[in-house]
């Protein structure tokens, strides 16, 4: 898993490629997430276009995120979220809970 972190307006859009898994990667992405609350963002959209498969980690991952992001008073959302790894996130019941997006302009005014 491969992460590129770029800003549009106040929005922090990290961009995440490859099969999310876990292992190495899952430290890796909790230290990311943790690094933005801690400079103060309180704004995530996860662009996970470049992500073909999620495994039960992966979700983890997510809801973990999620779950910081909340905790610090923000908001993590989804863009670009493939059929396969939406297909997990369904199953998981995850979609009924984080916001997902597949045009960047509509996630980031939603954010207002």
């Amino acid at each position: 898993m491969k992460m590129k972190e770029r800003m549009n307006g106040d929005v922090v859009i990290l961009e995440i490629s490859g099969d999310v898994q876990g292992g190495p990667d899952a430290e890796l992405f909790r230290n990311k997430i943790a690094e933005l609350i801690e400079k103060g963002h309180r704004k995530l959209l996860l662009d996970l276009s470049g992500v073909p498969w999620m495994n039960s980690t992966g979700v983890g991952l997510l809801v973990g995120g999620f779950t910081s992001f909340r905790n610090a008073g923000g908001t993590l959302k989804l863009l670009n979220v493939k059929d396969r790894v939406k297909s997990v996130l369904m199953v998981t019941k995850l979609l009924t809970v984080l916001d997902s997006y597949y045009h960047e302009e509509d996630a980031v005014a939603s954010f207002e």
